[in-house]
């Protein structure tokens, strides 16, 4: 039997469809100011949450360091916002309950957008971030790349750069909905289609061929589900069972494990496109944040 949803899920559940479904189809110039007024009247922040911009390998970030004792680790995130809009603020409130419940820093990055800057802008922006945090002095298996949706896609291509530029890997990776498959194959992108609360076929379409300039979306370095996995670190995915991209997540974990990697694949039942940036406000964002400190807590060195 299926779990009921909390009244809090239940009432933002349209709330978040009335407020942001409209705008995630909408043109990048439209889309960048209303997600960016949208993020801050429906995230909020734990209190004592310490905020620093900062700037990595040229590019604008965030440091999220969250109060009381933290860690040596830090998730290195790329947001949301289908290549097209998103930044470390819209992210800033789901980030800091990640941080405290971790017990860790994040470091959102401010990568490139398209259509300006159609891949591989935002993939050489999260590259070189790495190295540069390497560069500081960051030991890689204090590291873990994250990210939500696009930022999903951003990070496993990072990782799949990484690992095969020979570079130290991070100790894990965490995948919020991750946007896997730009040519939009999966069976839930027909499945879910009425259910989603967030995403529009027509909108992802529109994306991605935004984002892709002239290559084919079934190009590895922009559908890392067809890239070659083996050898990427342990990776949490968090998915809800309402989603179009559900599939993405369903597909990538199970070519991730035939590929050998570690995978955790939880799918949130009657969930929709990353709910967790409900953190604070609804029980069921607080139960994936939970789970996602429990996972970076389980990566550290002993």
């Amino acid at each position: 039997m299926t779990r009921s949803l909390s009244l809090r899920a239940r009432l933002f559940g349209p709330v978040s469809e009335f407020l942001l479904k409209p705008v995630l189809a909408a043109p990048a110039d439209e889309l960048r100011p209303k997600l960016e007024r949208i993020a801050g009247m429906i995230t909020r922040m734990p209190g004592g949450t310490r905020v620093e911009a900062i700037t990595l390998a040229g590019r604008a970030a965030e440091k999220l360091t969250p109060k009381g004792p933290i860690s040596a680790q830090t998730l290195y995130y790329m947001h949301g916002g289908a290549y097209l809009g998103g930044s470390p603020r819209t992210h800033r409130g789901m980030l800091a309950w990640i941080a405290k419940a971790a017990g860790c820093t994040v470091i959102a990055l401010d990568y490139r957008l398209a259509p300006e800057h159609p891949y591989p802008a935002a993939l050489d922006d999260a590259v070189a971030g790495w190295k540069a945090l390497l560069a500081q002095g960051l030991k890689p298996e204090h590291l873990v790349i994250g990210g939500d949706s696009a930022g999903g896609n951003l990070a496993l291509v990072t990782a799949i750069a990484i690992r095969d530029a020979g570079l130290p890997q991070p100790s894990g990776l965490v995948l919020l909905s991750p946007w896997t498959d730009l040519t939009s194959s999966g069976r839930s992108m027909g499945s879910r289609a009425e259910r989603d609360r967030l995403l529009t076929v027509r909108g992802i379409d529109c994306a991605a061929r935004a984002f892709a300039g002239s290559l084919p979306l079934n190009d590895p370095g922009l559908s890392p589900l067809f890239a070659e996995l083996a050898g990427l670190p342990k990776t949490l995915i968090q998915v809800g069972d309402d989603e179009l991209l559900l599939d993405d997540s369903v597909r990538y974990a199970d070519a991730a494990r035939q590929a050998g990697v570690d995978v955790t694949l939880d799918v949130k039942m009657q969930l929709w496109h990353v709910w967790q940036v409900m953190a604070g406000w609804m029980p069921e964002a607080d139960q994936a944040v939970a789970e996602i400190g429990v996972f970076l807590r389980g990566l550290r060195q002993p």
